[in-house]
């Protein structure tokens, strides 16, 4: 028994040591050890709704799930497809956000700040047109609002479906405005503060968007061709077809995708809570290595 448990320790921590490598990339150990290990003051005190809701691997639901969501705004997916290099190195957008996402939650305000400095700073040389000739730059306040409202959206929805400790209804309005302390340091000028908000500003939107051309070829990459090994394809799968349920109807129903009906609740949910669950066990097998 001892032997066995040995051993399921040792592919804990080896199943963490893969996931963390491939989502932070080769400086992960680095900036995680910058990140949590600096003194200074923080923008979020640790028993923040940001902190819980970024630290659970509920996360990879709602990141993907705001990454089809964000897909619909045509102008940003303009820029999005033009610029972002999702294709050609999907995994390094991905280190490059969750280190993002990291800093802000987890760093030093110093850090928090200068990371959005950086972001902001790329921004600005980001401009284009559009297919239908339509001029566009990524600092543009009302682009990087519907950014922030989709990706606030999704990461809390994610949260309250397959997250291991909800939050309450006074905490998911403490979630948004602790979000909206990022969009302001990007440049949002007026990001909502609570959920009712949230809700009200994400309907505002509705008139802009609709599924381009771009966007059918960036989700469909995303749920049916993503690089990734092929064992893992069905573990992916039961995160991809989550993401896909969190979205709105009128999402699902202009990205083409379908829906389970009941299905969802009691067929999909069991499966996006079950790798959920698996990623979590793994991620605190490497912390648990770590601190042994």
């Amino acid at each position: 028994m001892v032997v066995l448990q040995s051993a399921l320790d040792a592919l804990r921590e080896r199943a963490g040591e893969l996931l963390f490598e491939r989502v932070a990339g080769p400086d992960g150990p680095r900036n995680r050890d910058a990140i949590h290990n600096t003194p200074g003051p923080r923008w979020f005190p640790e028993d923040s709704p940001v902190r819980r809701v970024h630290g659970d691997s509920a996360m990879f639901i709602g990141g993907l799930s705001a990454l089809l969501m964000q897909s619909l705004h045509p102008v940003a997916m303009a820029a999005v497809s033009a610029h972002s290099g999702f294709r050609g190195d999907p995994w390094g957008r991905l280190q490059r956000t969750s280190t993002f996402l990291a800093t802000t939650t987890y760093a030093t305000a110093e850090d928090a700040q200068a990371a959005c400095e950086r972001v902001k700073g790329v921004h600005a040389r980001i401009r284009g047109t559009t297919d239908e000739g339509v001029p566009y730059r990524a600092s543009d306040p009302h682009l990087l609002e519907w950014v922030h409202v989709a990706e606030t959206e999704s990461f809390l929805g994610a949260h309250q479906r397959f997250g291991s400790r909800p939050l309450t209804e006074c905490e998911c309005s403490r979630y948004v405005a602790e979000m909206a302390r990022v969009a302001e340091a990007l440049g949002v000028t007026s990001p909502p503060r609570s959920t009712q908000a949230l809700r009200a500003r994400l309907e505002e939107y509705r008139a802009e968007l609709r599924c381009t051309p771009q966007a059918r070829e960036t989700t469909r990459y995303l749920l049916l061709r993503p690089p990734i090994p092929v064992l893992a394809l069905p573990f992916y799968a039961a995160l991809a077809t989550n993401a896909v349920a969190l979205l709105p109807r009128w999402a699902t129903s202009e990205l083409g995708f379908p829906r389970w009906g009941p299905g969802e609740r009691w067929v999909l949910m069991p499966t996006g809570r079950a790798a959920t669950g698996l990623i979590g066990w793994a991620m605190r097998g490497l912390e648990d290595g770590k601190r042994s």
